[in-house]
């Protein structure tokens, strides 16, 4: 079923790429076609997932090179299940994002399916080989997609391609050197997952250590973490909207993700370096909103608060007990669905006014009622407003935070506060105030971009209200990792 899954997009990209016809306009509603189809596929698999196993389901491998003990092996378990449902619910929304593409409308597209088969190869991948090959894959489709067909300014765009790619390939090679050592050292000589799990404890604490700092770079980066975080404002400021959509509610997990995969092999050398992490999130959390909150960019805005929600992640993983561990998943799912309608709606505000700059808005909620609604909706989820996925990711990341380090919580609460200054400057500057003659005409959302936003404000809507769910489908696995650290 998961090789299904990862080929879907795959054959996608290829009929894309060979069509006839020129038209953007059916080249985008074959695409949006085709996302529907594998988002459809990909939900599917809750019906046949039990959500009180932990092991891996859907396991299947394929033999690459005996001698190496490298294979194609595939699996999910709680924590990368949610993701994939999630990258497969945005993607939809990428392509709906995506109207006004007109020049080079095959090729985008064909690109964006391809994003999709490396993104999701790489919450499927249980061998460590495969998991890089699908996270270095990740950057060719992303690099053409800022470079050629990112914003206006040339030169801009080069170079936010030119940046990402850099740090991310930075990143890549301490994380690649961390997992030839972690090969080298246990004695199954594997690049299996579970296998080098099950050998690493024996390692000596040092080597341990050595290994999880590169790792932690190479995740960090992708993250981003303060201070691997450079490329992230230039990159979401120069991509299309749809790139930035796919780039802040997946990309950006992917990091986190292989960030649980390294606590789960090494939880000796996460244990000591603890305080390391913790003090990382902390700086993420503050720095990260104090920029969002300088910021009159609105996209750049966003980024910045990535940074910061991000921070929660890390906060929550590095409290390494179950309420910890579960606000770093939730966290994932909740700002995957907040930054993903927030960067959808400041597109397709863009394509209409032509300007991002916060300032050159006042009372939009007179001329674009249904654009405020759900925009409102976006900002007060992502401040974790009771009632929102924010909420509940952020209740646990606190619970399990004060569970480890006490009174050291008012950093998170003040992180808050700092996003409630943003998110609410925002809504006023927005929709209060008169009605510039400039805005007087702006026409509100279609009905096609009604329905990709009401489907991510349903998910932050339901999560807030009704979590049981979406909490039992990572349970098990956040138990079992606990377990790691006695909790």
């Amino acid at each position: 079923m998961l090789s299904t899954l990862l080929l879907l997009p795959l054959v996608g990209a290829i009929l894309v790429a060979l069509l006839p016809v020129l038209d953007p306009a059916l080249i985008r509603r074959i695409t949006l076609m085709a996302t529907m189809v594998v988002a459809a596929f990909a939900w599917s698999l809750l019906v046949y997932f039990d959500p009180a196993v932990a092991d891996i389901q859907f396991y299947e491998v394929h033999a690459w090179h005996d001698r190496l003990g490298s294979s194609f092996s595939l699996g999910v378990d709680g924590f990368s299940l949610p993701l994939i449902l999630l990258a497969t619910l945005l993607m939809p929304v990428a392509v709906v994002a995506s109207g006004t593409v007109k020049q080079g409308a095959k090729f985008y597209f064909s690109l964006l399916l391809l994003l999709e088969t490396a993104m999701l190869g790489v919450f499927m991948a249980r061998d460590w080989s495969l998991f890089y090959v699908f996270w270095e894959l990740t950057l060719i489709p992303l690099f053409f997609l800022i470079d050629r067909l990112g914003g206006q300014n040339r030169q801009r765009r080069q170079k936010a391609a030119l940046n990402f790619v850099l740090y991310t390939m930075g990143g890549s090679v301490f994380m690649l050197l961390a997992i030839l050592l972690l090969y080298d050292a246990v004695p199954t000589h594997s690049f299996s997952m579970s296998a080098i799990a099950e050998a690493s404890p024996g390692l000596p604490v040092a080597t341990q250590v050595w290994i999880f700092l590169g790792l932690l770079i190479g995740f960090g980066v992708k993250m981003p973490i303060f201070p691997l975080h450079g490329w992230l404002p230039l990159a979401h400021v120069e991509a299309p909207s749809a790139v930035s959509i796919l780039l802040s509610g997946i990309l950006l997990k992917m990091g986190s993700y292989g960030l649980l995969r390294a606590v789960e092999t090494l939880p000796g050398a996460a244990l000591l370096l603890q305080s390391l992490l913790v003090t990382l999130a902390f700086v993420s959390m503050i720095y990260g909103g104090v920029l969002a909150w300088r910021s009159r960019d609105l996209k750049e805005m966003i980024a910045y608060s990535s940074i910061s929600h991000m921070g929660v992640v890390l906060l929550g993983i590095a409290a390494l007990n179950p309420a910890g561990f579960a606000g770093a998943t939730m966290q994932m799912i909740a700002h995957g669905l907040v930054a993903g309608a927030l960067f959808f709606l400041v597109g397709l505000l863009y394509e209409r006014t032509h300007t991002r700059d916060i300032g050159d808005y006042a009372s939009l909620v007179r001329t674009m009622p249904r654009f405020a609604f759900f925009m409102v909706l976006a900002l007060t989820a992502a401040v974790g407003l009771p009632g929102t996925a924010g909420f509940i990711a952020e209740l646990h990341a606190l619970l399990g935070g004060f569970a480890r380090w006490g009174l050291w919580m008012v950093v998170l609460s003040l992180s808050l506060l700092i996003s409630a200054a943003y998110a609410f400057r925002t809504v006023g500057r927005l929709f209060t105030g008169p009605v510039s003659a400039t805005m007087k005409s702006v026409p509100d959302l279609s009905r096609t971009e009604m329905t990709a936003a009401s489907a991510l404000a349903f998910g932050i809507v339901a999560i807030g209200l009704f979590p049981a769910p979406a909490l039992n489908l990572v349970g098990a696995s956040v138990a079992r990792l606990a377990q790691y650290f006695g909790a």
